[in-house]
C-alpha cells in the first residue's frame, strides 16, 4: 500500500521570526492519525528569519537530525558544542539522558530552510553526543546517498535505530532512480524541494509517501527535486 500525504495536509504555524510545517504532531498541531510512522516521530519543515532562533531549550532520548536547504543555522548545547551548518551539511544530535541547546540564524540578511527530523531511539539514557558532516550533491545527484544507518555504513553517521536515511537530487526527463525494499521494511519519502514522479503519483515540495508492503520506490520526471527516503523497520 502507498498513502500519499500532501504538503498542504501537514500543521502550519507562523510566528514572524520562524514559519514551520510540520508532518506529525508537534506543539499545538496534533493530529492521531499522523503522530509517528514507524519511530520516525517529527519532521519539521522550518524557514527561521535573520537573527531569529530557538532559545536554550532541552531534549532528551531522540536521535535529531539537522538537515539545512539553504543558508546557514548556528548551534550552542551543553556539551560545548558551537558550530555553523549549512547548505550540504547535516547534524546529528543524540539528546539521549539530557543535553540543552539553541539554534538560531547568525545571517543579517538571509533566510534559513531546514528540516528537523526527530527519531525515536532504541534504547534510553544514552550518552548525548554531537556529529556533524558535508554530504556534497555530488553525491546525491542521480543516486541515493546514505546519510545515517544504525551500522556507519558508507560513511553514514551512526544512529541508535534500525533506520537508514537517504537523500537524492533528481533533475531532468529521463533520469530515474530506483530503491528496492527489503521484505517487511516500510519507506517514508519526502519531497524537500522541486517536484518529481513517485510510483505513479507526482510530487511536489512537502508532499510525502509512505509505503507499505511494498518492493520498490520509483522515482523519475525529477524537476530540481530533493528528496530524502527513510528505510525503517
Amino acid at each position: 500500500m502507498i498513502t500519499l500525504r500532501k504538503a498542504e495536509a501537514r500543521g502550519h504555524a507562523h510566528h514572524g521570526w520562524l514559519e514551520s510545517w510540520h508532518s506529525f504532531s508537534f506543539a499545538d498541531y496534533q493530529d492521531p492519525a499522523h503522530v509517528r510512522f514507524s519511530t520516525l516521530r517529527v519532521i519539521n519543515e522550518d524557514i527561521v528569519q535573520p537573527g531569529g532562533g530557538f532559545d536554550t531549550h532541552g531534549h532528551r532520548d531522540m536521535e535529531i537530525v539537522t538537515y539545512i536547504l539553504s543558508g546557514r543555522l548556528r548551534h550552542r548545547d551543553s556539551m560545548g558544542n558551537g558550530e555553523d551548518i549549512q547548505s550540504s551539511e547535516i547534524q546529528l544530535m543524540r539528546a539521549g539522558s539530557g543535553v540543552q541547546q539553541s539554534e538560531f540564524n547568525p545571517s543579517a540578511c538571509e533566510a534559513v530552510h531546514l528540516l528537523q527530523i526527530w527519531i525515536m531511539p532504541d534504547e534510553q539514557g544514552l550518552a548525548p553526543g554531537y556529529w556533524q558532516k558535508v554530504f556534497p550533491d555530488e553525491a546525491k545527484r542521480g543516486y541515493w546517498c546514505l546519510l545515517v544507518s544504525p551500522d556507519a555504513a558508507d560513511g553514514s553517521l551512526r544512529i541508535h535505530q534500525d533506520v537508514r536515511l537517504s537523500a537524492a537530487l533528481l533533475d531532468g526527463g529521463v533520469e530515474t532512480l530506483a530503491y528496492l525494499i527489503a521484505a517487511g521494511r516500510r519507506i517514508y519519502l519526502h519531497v524537500a524541494r522541486g517536484s518529481l514522479h513517485a510510483n505513479g503519483h507526482e510530487l511536489s515540495a512537502g508532499d510525502a509517501l509512505m509505503y507499505v508492503g511494498e518492493a520498490r520506490v520509483s522515482l523519475a520526471a525529477g524537476s530540481n527535486a530533493e528528496v530524502l527516503l527513510f528505510d525503517l523497520a
